[in-house]
């Protein structure tokens, strides 16, 4: 039923050769992109101009097994912050509450 078929070899030369349709396609050039961390590489993109961005795989906790905490903006300061006036605010709660019970 496959006797129709090309070689894979045949396939993979005609692939090589074959060129995308001219203008219709948007410039793929080569781009630098640097990270927070510092780690600055290139790579190709249809991008105009340099990227910067806030993680990448050289600090990524995935790919260095090291565990860090990445904070934007201040986020996770904030919410220790959060939690530590909220675990105050209950505790002031209690020791009122236990107050008002032995005063009865």
């Amino acid at each position: 039923m496959q006797a129709n078929r090309e070689p894979a070899g045949n396939i993979q030369a005609k692939r090589e050769r074959t060129m995308p349709k001219v203008g219709i396609h948007p410039k793929y050039d080569t781009i630098h992109v640097k990270c927070a961390c510092g780690n600055l590489f290139e790579t190709r993109s249809t991008h105009k101009g340099d990227i910067v961005v806030e993680i990448c795989a050289a600090c990524h906790p995935f790919f260095t097994g090291k565990q860090k905490l990445v904070d934007t903006a201040g986020r996770v300061e904030r919410f220790r912050r959060k939690i530590a006036n909220s675990d105050a605010g209950k505790a002031t709660a209690k020791s009122d509450a236990a107050k008002t019970v032995a005063a009865k």
